[in-house]
Order: structure tokens, then C-alpha cells, then sequence
């Protein structure tokens, strides 16, 4: 480009810090971002970007850190309806007795629809910009992310037993392979496999998910080694560890993602490693539930993937994705017994670029590059609760909460402008809420 070419654009953002992710560990000041179309077209110093592009639209963020929209890897959307309903028990107990019952009553296409929106308001308004969801009437997520704009990874559930959505695996699969076929080449919906977990799915249907990954190239999410008790009797029952079962059965792979994983020994990180298996901490719902301690410095130290999910708005009690890095920062470190275990800059990553690993489009989301699809945020750091400011990646992890967010969009789009959702009508949501909320309530307290 020679000094007197001008290039044309759509929008420009002018940052005060821009925190790129790749490459990593830099943190640049007054930077511009250029956005054509969907994708990003250069990140350049601001008096560069005055010489080289003109735009149509100029924002101008002088207080902010840009950074990559968020990627929250793990959650049940619609169970934001069930938040802070059945607090401080262990997770069977919580299943079994209070989560369980409370879905076969309420459940319905509409409780997904306004559980929903409820969870992608909260995740756009504290910087998620792709999400990943495993719960019921799946094809229904799937639009409503879509009609939204927002990125989202949609696992359809697969158990041994009937649901409101299925009347068993054979049910499951089936729709699952639909819906795979549905979305399998759209830029916002993910379609994956989400068997719920090794003590609830047997042998067989287990197996023909592994089949179906590799005949259609949909990724696998399960839930697994959540706890002391899911491994110790699984040992009783079946002679070896969850892992080792689904490594014999095919169902480990490079497109497999393994959620929670507190419960980890050298084998079991020799499998994940040695298969490419992806690692989804999260730390507040293993927290809560006293399920166990993710050892994240361990996981990294030996290549293994990692990235952060904050599973549903029932088990942690909320879904911003900053409050879950400062938290997987700081135990992190206590659990490795070391101050320097999961970085600033690393905790950034595990929430951007490594969720775009396990997705399979690293190539173009989870970093602020020329090429990539424009699914950006901007983080206010003005506010004094965040001042001063010495270093804005430390502060994003360790002062910040996700309320500072004030803009995001995702592909171009804008979905949050001035702290405002510009693509959900919170008032009409809010009486919904409303509603379920007033329902559940009286069911309680029959």
C-alpha cells in the first residue's frame, strides 16, 4: 500500500489498549481495528489507520481495552430460569432430588425459549459472544441463537432415558442427526453431539455417537470425571476409570470435549494428550457443588487444551465469563501451589482463542487478526473500582467484572452498544421471567 492509497471500510474501532490474544501475551495501545463486512481487514496503529483507511463509521473507545468476543464452552442456557432455586447441595443430591423433578415438570418449548434469551442477555451483556449449550429441544436454541446473532455450539442430549425431548437414544440420534444436517454448514450454529455423562449413557449409544462424530464431523461434549463418586464407581462397575471407557469405545478424540474434569490422574493425562482431547474448566459450578479441583497448571503443562465454560446459571449462580477467569486464575494457583499457575494473559486465552481449539475455527475466532470474523468487545476500565491502570490484562482478570463491557459485536453486527442489548427486548423478557419465575415458585412450595 503506498502512502497516498486510501481504503474504504464499514467501521472503525479506536482503542485505547487492544489486547490482539495472538500474538500472545501483548497488550498494544491506541490501536485501531478494521472491520469489513463480517470479518476483520487490519489492526493497525491509530495514526496508521488515519493515513490508510476511511470508514463510514468511527467509534471512538478512549477509556477501553478491546479484546476478542468471549467463549463460554459449557452451559445449560435455558436453566437460568432454575437459578438460585436449589442451592448448597452436592450434585447428586441437587440432580436427583431438586434439578431432575423440577424438568419434567416445567420443561417445555416455551420454558426454553424464555430460559434462553434469558442466559444469551446475560452472556452478551457481560462479553460472551459464542456459546455452547447441552439441554433439551435443541433446534429451538438453534434458531434463537441464529435470530439473535449470537455464535453458539448446540450439543443435542443423548441419555438412556426418555425426556421431554426424546423418548430414548434411538430418539436422540435421530434428531441429532437431523439437526447436525440442519446447521452443519452455518457461520453462527455448531451442531454437536452431548451424551450427558458416562454413568448415564451405555456402551452402545455411546458408541454410535463416536460413529456419528466421524461421519459428519460434529464434535462430542460430555460431562465427565465430575466427581470423586462418578470415577469410584465407575471402577466398581465397569473395572476402569470413565476415561479409559470412552478411549476403548472410540469416543476420545481430537473432537471431544471433556467437561470438568476434576477428578485427574497422570493416565488420564496421557489419554486426553496423547488423543487431542479438549479440557472445559469450570470452576465456579466444581466450586459450588464441592465437586473437585480442575488441575489446569498440569493440563497445560502437558499440552492439553483448556478451555472455561460456566455451566448453567443453576450450579454457579451466573454466566459471566470474567467472573469465571478470575476465579480459574486463582485456584489455579493454589491447587498447583504456585503464584505464577494460569497468568493473566493465559486465563484471557483459555476464555478466547482456546474455546475457538475446541470448536475447530481457531482459524477465525478466539483472536483479534486481520481475516478473522469481527466478534469483538470492548471493556470500560474508566469506572474507579478498575483504576488505576497499570497493566489492562491483569485488571480484566483480577479487578474486572463483566457489567464493564460496553460494547461487543459479532460479525460487524453490534449487540451491545453503551451497555445497552441493541437485539433483545429486556422488558418483554423480563415479564416472562416473571411469569416462570411466579410458576416455579408456587410448585415449590406445594
Amino acid at each position: 500500500m503506498t502512502a497516498d492509497t486510501i481504503t474504504a471500510a464499514d467501521m472503525r474501532i479506536n482503542a485505547r489498549w487492544l489486547i490482539p490474544i495472538e500474538p500472545s501475551g501483548v497488550v498494544l495501545e491506541h490501536q485501531a481495528v478494521i472491520i469489513q463486512g463480517s470479518r476483520i481487514v487490519a489492526v493497525l496503529p491509530v495514526a496508521q489507520a488515519d493515513r490508510e483507511f476511511r470508514t463510514r463509521e468511527t467509534i471512538n473507545l478512549p477509556h477501553h481495552v478491546v479484546m476478542p468476543g468471549l467463549i463460554n464452552m459449557h452451559g445449560h442456557a435455558a436453566m437460568s430460569l432454575f437459578r438460585g432455586m436449589a442451592d448448597d447441595l452436592p450434585l447428586m443430591t441437587w440432580l436427583n432430588d431438586h434439578i431432575w423433578p423440577a424438568e419434567g415438570r416445567f420443561v417445555s418449548e416455551q420454558f426454553i425459549i424464555d430460559g434462553t434469551q434469558l442466559a444469551m442477555a446475560e452472556m452478551l451483556r457481560t462479553g460472551t459472544t459464542t456459546f455452547s449449550d447441552m439441554y433439551f429441544f435443541p433446534e429451538i436454541v438453534a434458531q434463537l441463537a441464529h435470530d439473535t446473532g449470537m455464535r453458539a455450539q448446540i450439543c443435542f442430549p443423548l441419555l438412556d432415558f426418555p425426556t421431554a425431548w426424546g423418548s430414548g437414544p434411538d430418539d436422540y440420534l435421530n434428531k441429532g442427526e437431523a439437526l447436525i444436517n440442519e446447521w452443519k454448514d452455518n457461520t453462527y450454529i455448531m451442531p454437536a453431539i452431548g451424551p450427558h455423562a458416562p454413568y448415564t449413557v451405555s456402551d452402545e449409544p455411546l458408541s454410535r455417537a463416536a460413529a456419528l462424530s466421524k461421519k459428519t464431523g460434529a464434535r462430542i461434549q460430555i460431562h465427565l470425571h465430575e466427581t470423586e463418586f462418578e470415577v469410584t464407581e465407575a471402577k466398581e462397575k465397569h473395572g476402569e476409570r470413565p476415561i479409559e471407557r470412552l478411549a476403548k469405545l472410540g469416543v476420545l478424540g481430537a473432537k471431544t470435549q471433556c467437561v470438568h474434569m476434576t477428578q485427574v490422574s497422570d493416565s488420564d493425562i496421557t489419554l486426553l494428550a496423547d488423543s487431542g482431547a479438549h479440557v472445559i474448566h469450570c470452576p465456579e459450578s466444581n466450586l459450588k457443588l464441592a465437586s473437585g479441583l480442575c488441575p489446569v497448571h498440569k493440563l497445560l503443562e502437558n499440552g492439553v487444551n483448556l478451555a472455561i465454560g460456566t455451566d448453567g446459571a443453576a450450579s454457579n449462580n451466573d454466566l459471566d465469563l470474567f467472573g469465571e477467569i478470575q476465579t480459574a486464575a486463582m485456584v489455579a494457583k493454589v491447587v498447583a501451589n504456585e503464584a505464577t499457575a494460569l497468568s493473566a494473559h493465559q486465563a484471557l486465552q483459555v476464555a478466547t482463542i482456546n474455546g475457538a481449539k475446541a470448536l475447530g475455527r481457531e482459524h477465525e475466532l478466539g483472536s483479534l487478526v486481520a481475516g478473522k470474523l469481527a466478534d469483538i468487545i470492548a471493556i470500560d476500565l474508566s469506572d474507579p473500582f478498575i483504576q488505576p491502570v497499570y497493566d489492562p490484562a491483569s485488571h480484566l482478570v483480577y479487578s474486572n467484572h463483566g457489567r464493564a463491557v460496553s460494547h461487543s459485536w459479532i460479525g460487524g453486527v453490534p449487540q451491545v452498544q453503551d451497555g445497552k442489548l441493541t437485539r433483545i427486548d429486556v422488558p418483554d423478557l423480563m415479564l416472562r421471567v416473571k411469569d416462570w419465575a411466579e410458576k416455579i415458585r408456587e410448585q415449590q412450595a406445594v
